[in-house]
């Protein structure tokens, strides 16, 4: 009689098992490694795009800082030029009132003048009447009385005289300085907004030199703003003049932490600070 016997379990059914597990278990830690190292290149590309966000935030924030700068750096000269021409058009009003003043002390004076010589001439026939005597007492006293008042009035008309001469010279004084002023002020506005270049910089005594001067109507205590490639670097103020250069002491408070003048920036004339 047959007897059915039991199916042997397979003695390399363990090792195979073994061997899937290990399997298995490589790739995990294959797939892990891989995961990780996407991760960490995830995480370096997050670095750098917000740091490139960050470098990029910086630099339009100071953009936006240079351009408010550099627009209130230009309002104000414009500012200025506005200033500078209300200020000529009061110095031409002045001038105008001074010249009126000075024809009017000139016609008194031109008067006072030919009273002073009527008088005189007065004076001088009253004196050859009386000493030619007179024909009674009487005449003679009253030609005495009326050559002492003649007198008088030509003493007072040689003071008036006097008096309008020296205020025709404080008058002809006053008009130069005005139409000096004018010419000042009037060459200030005319160059206000010119350009020129940097043409030597020294940072040891903060100063630079430039090529604009004297025949350009540069003068003293006037403002430049420094600019580089469009953008409001900071202000100079001049310290000494030439016919065709001047020199320009750094102001250090317009400038902005870590900013230098460099050779070569461009400069646009603000105009006079005394203006």
């Amino acid at each position: 009689m047959f007897t059915p016997t039991l199916a042997q379990p397979n003695a390399n059914l363990p090792k195979v098992l073994l061997s899937s597990s290990s399997v298995l278990l490589i790739a995990s830690l294959v797939f892990g490694f891989l995961n990780s190292s996407k991760v960490d290149s995830l995480r370096s590309d997050l670095r750098a795009m917000i740091s490139a966000r960050e470098i990029s935030e910086r630099a339009r924030v100071e953009s936006e800082k240079n351009l408010k700068t550099r627009e209130s750096a230009l309002s104000a000269a414009e500012g200025k030029a506005v200033a500078a021409e209300a200020k000529v058009h009061a110095a031409e009003t002045e001038l105008s009132k001074a010249q009126e003043e000075k024809a009017q002390i000139e016609s008194r004076l031109q008067a006072s003048e030919a009273q002073v010589v009527d008088l005189q001439k007065r004076v001088a026939e009253a004196t050859i009447s009386q000493g030619a005597g007179g024909s009674a007492a009487a005449s003679s006293d009253e030609l005495k009385s009326v050559l002492e008042a003649t007198k008088k009035q030509l003493e007072t008309a040689e003071q008036e005289k006097a008096i309008f001469a020296d205020k025709l010279k404080a008058a002809e004084s006053r008009l130069t300085a005005i139409e000096e002023e004018k010419k000042r002020r009037d060459s200030g506005l005319k160059t206000v907004g010119i350009r020129g270049t940097v043409l030597a910089v020294n940072q040891s005594y903060n100063f630079v030199v430039l090529n604009l001067g004297d025949r350009q109507g540069v003068v003293l205590n006037s403002e430049m703003l420094v600019m580089r490639r469009g953008t409001f670097i900071g202000k100079i103020r001049i310290s000494s003049v030439e016919p065709t250069t001047s020199i320009g002491d750094i102001i250090t408070s317009s400038l902005a932490r870590g900013v230098q003048v460099q050779l070569g920036d461009t400069v646009i004339y603000a105009g006079n600070t005394n203006s």
